[in-house]
């Protein structure tokens, strides 16, 4: 079996982040979901486990990292195309979410990034595959 992973973010508002990543396109397990979390499928292997904070206070003795004034994680997601990278970081824009970066185009590299409704920043990036073939020379 492949390795698979986990991640868990703290959410303010479990069914506004559902919807924002419902348009986005992904789905979820409801299998690993109830009514503070829900498994968000981001492929066969990778998922963000979304926690509502009152929950995700049970799994840590640390306090929650505001994310609209510290960065705890960038979440980056890799792209099959520039136009895939596009379409990714516009439908999180219209769907209330907002730019973290400048996008970065690097010709044989290209990517943008947002910020969910809890401000964790995610980055979409495509690279050129023949560019990783040749260790980044496009």
């Amino acid at each position: 079996m492949p390795q698979m992973i986990f991640v868990n973010l703290p959410v303010k508002d479990l069914e506004t982040t559902k919807d924002f990543f419902g348009k986005l396109g992904f789905g979820f397990n409801p299998q690993f979901s109830d009514e503070t979390t829900a498994c968000l499928v981001i492929s066969d292997t990778i998922f963000a486990m979304l926690i509502s904070e009152p929950r995700f206070k049970d799994f840590t003795k640390k306090e929650i990292a505001d994310a609209s004034r510290t960065t705890e994680v960038l979440l980056a997601l890799s792209a099959d195309s520039r136009a895939e990278v596009d379409r990714l970081a516009d439908a999180a824009l219209a769907a209330g979410g907002s730019p973290a970066n400048e996008p970065m185009d690097m010709g044989f590299m290209y990517g943008r990034s947002f910020q969910d409704p809890d401000h964790h920043i995610w980055e979409v990036v495509w690279m050129d595959p023949a560019a990783v073939e040749s260790g980044g020379q496009a």
